[in-house]
């Protein structure tokens, strides 16, 4: 049976479970291939977050700013509801600072790929989605870092600031946004650009399973360890799942917003950078493992969010839909 993208990326959830399933068998069985492991991990979660940015209008950021009613009721809510939100509930997570701070380096950055995906299967404004998205990726990558001194304060510093791993993580990042900038330029220019970028629209859903077996794989007893810890953090993730809704609702009321976009706000608020965060996590020093298995976890969670809401969010915010159209 032919399998369509679309299909596959409905399905993701359970590619990635049994991806972790089989990274762990296989990093159980194999302890001393750790090292190995880890070190194929970096060279292929470079090419995940490189495709997944190529899928990013990064050259179209002035259209974020044509809507401005959804553009301001967007970037409020990323950058001022949700970070308050995620500061909010992580005062109900222990003391731990691995466990915060993998918790807030989650919550704090806005998905750039899942959240035009479940846009579009949720019935959002998908052209509002795909405008907003190299704002987001932008702002989240600037303040980031302001963030996590303003909420954690030397906790974060003493994890992030020193020494050459953050710098290697940043690279792992900033490199293949910069390639992605440049085959996206070459798209508009060639049609062999663009035919180089549809195919890339494949590659993000079985790069994120394998980047997620070999995390499995490599980290085999941080899992173990940090297992007692997803039944704490779970109803933080939950909560947050919640309040995206209750944020859409409010800014969307507050900006007028047809229904369409109110989902799209939705989709927006719920949906989070799991994977960009990933090099800064893996970065971190010993002591800090657990913040990769909490970052992994929240991903879980809000893939299955996510299919909750796909049931509820067009019921939530139903309206006309002529409206909630791009014009």
């Amino acid at each position: 049976m032919f399998l369509d993208r679309l299909t596959l990326e409905r399905r993701q959830v359970w590619l990635y479970l049994l991806a972790i399933a089989a990274g762990l068998a296989i990093g159980s069985a194999f302890p001393a291939a750790a090292a190995t492991f880890e070190s194929l991990l970096w060279p292929v979660l470079a090419l995940l977050l490189y495709a997944t940015f190529v899928q990013v209008p990064l050259l179209e950021l002035p259209a974020a700013f044509r809507d401005h009613r959804f553009t301001a009721a967007a970037l409020l809510g990323n950058f001022v509801l949700m970070p308050l939100a995620a500061w909010a509930l992580a005062q109900w997570l222990p003391p731990q600072p691995a466990l915060r701070l993998g918790a807030l380096l989650v919550l704090l950055m806005p998905c750039t790929d899942w959240f035009i995906t479940f846009t579009q299967l949720g019935r959002g404004d998908t052209s509002r989605a795909l405008a907003i998205t190299p704002a987001n990726l932008l702002l989240q990558l600037a303040l980031l870092p302001f963030y996590l001194w303003l909420m954690l304060g030397s906790e974060a510093a003493a994890a992030l600031g020193g020494g050459e791993l953050p710098a290697t993580a940043l690279l792992l990042i900033v490199v293949p946004l910069v390639l992605a900038t440049l085959t996206e330029r070459w798209a508009q220019a060639r049609p062999a650009g663009a035919a180089l970028r549809d195919r890339l629209a494949w590659f993000p859903v079985p790069l994120l399973a394998l980047v997620l077996l070999l995390i499995a794989a490599a980290q085999v007893g941080a899992v173990r360890s940090a297992l007692p810890l997803l039944p704490v953090v779970l109803p933080v993730f939950l909560a947050y799942l919640a309040l995206a809704l209750l944020a859409a609702a409010l800014l969307g009321r507050a900006f007028g917003l047809p229904a369409a976009r109110r989902r799209t706000l939705a989709f927006g608020f719920g949906t989070r950078n799991s994977f960009v965060v990933l090099p800064l996590a893996l970065a971190l020093p010993a002591g800090y493992e657990a913040a990769v298995v909490v970052i992994v976890f929240q991903s879980l969670v809000e893939l299955l969010g996510m299919v909750a809401f796909l049931h509820w969010v067009p019921r939530l915010f139903a309206g006309d839909e002529a409206a909630g159209a791009p014009s």
